[in-house]
């Protein structure tokens, strides 16, 4: 793929990132349920490679909360480390598994563990001490219907796109 279609599809998944959360009618409780945003990011990390999708996941959140306020910076700002780490790691660890349904899930669990640790570090750094309890309640617990929706449906683009020869 060439750098000006990384590039392009880079601002298509940005945009998916930007628009997305409109879904959840901009409620953030229903937000941080079902976590829009972090689908594309996913996703880019997959079709893009991980440079790229660390970059996507850095910028979405940072510029739809400076466009529409929402997510509140405070949040965009620890969010913006977790995708840009969801799309990094899902990037590298496929490019080094087998391209099957197994190795998608081993990629994208991967990543959301790993990106939900860098998100509950960068929140205690920035916010302060952070509980065990918290950290899962905030990260896991209010998230399971978000997690589910990743789990279903990311690997199902993913393969529709393998099938599309996109990717």
């Amino acid at each position: 793929m060439t750098h000006t279609k990384k590039i392009t599809l880079s601002a298509l998944f940005i945009a998916l990132g930007i628009i997305m959360p409109f879904i959840t009618g901009q409620v953030p409780q229903i937000g941080s349920m079902l976590l829009p945003m972090h689908i594309p990011v996913l996703i880019s990390g997959f079709v893009l490679g991980g440079p790229y999708g660390a970059i996507v996941g850095a910028i979405t959140p940072i510029l739809r909360s400076m466009i529409f306020t929402m997510p509140p910076m405070a949040t965009a700002i620890p969010m913006a480390f977790e995708l840009a780490t969801y799309g990094f790691v899902t990037g590298v660890i496929y490019s080094k598994v087998s391209k099957n349904i197994v190795g998608v899930y081993i990629s994208l669990i991967s990543a959301m563990i790993l990106g939900r640790i860098v998100w509950g570090c960068v929140q205690a750094i920035l916010y302060g001490e952070m509980t065990l309890a918290a950290f899962v309640a905030s990260g896991f617990t209010n998230a399971i219907p978000g997690i589910i929706l990743q789990l279903i449906l990311v690997p199902l683009v993913v393969r529709l796109l393998q099938k599309a020869r996109v990717m």
